[in-house]
């Protein structure tokens, strides 16, 4: 799902970097402007919308932890909204207060019954539009 969701970022005009923590899966795509193996290395700044596609990893916590420490304007994790995002108790047990969790959006995108990998990358680059733009997203304007 993150190379459809790099590629069509990179098509809207978005800067867009591959954060990588495992070194052993660290490679160079062509859907990035860079692949970093640290959230620090990716350069995040008050513009800066951070993607999480992988809630299972060992790594979540420290990543989002990072992600929250860093400026950014939006932090999403996808996961399904029937469930409890294992983000929640991997950022409890590194001491992250419950108003920074708060700051996690789960789920993400928009609600259009997105089922294949390009499909959720298209739903969650216009749910990161219409926040951009303050807007609801859908039929109504």
């Amino acid at each position: 799902m993150s190379a459809q969701l790099l590629r069509y970022a990179l098509d809207l005009g978005y800067r867009t970097v591959l954060v990588e923590p495992d070194p052993t899966k660290l490679a160079p795509t062509e859907h990035a402007d860079g692949t970093v193996s640290t959230v620090d290395a990716a350069g995040l700044d008050g513009n800066t919308d951070v993607v999480v596609c992988d809630h299972h990893r060992g790594e979540l916590g420290a990543v989002l932890r990072d992600a929250l420490a860093g400026q950014t304007r939006w932090i999403g994790l996808m996961g399904n909204p029937r469930h409890e995002g294992p983000h929640i108790k991997a950022l409890r047990d590194l001491g992250v207060a419950d108003d920074e969790i708060a700051r996690v959006h789960r789920p993400i995108g928009l609600n259009i019954g997105s089922r294949t990998p390009a499909e959720i990358a298209v739903a969650t680059l216009a749910g990161l539009i219409a926040d951009r733009n303050t807007r609801p997203g859908g039929f109504e304007f």
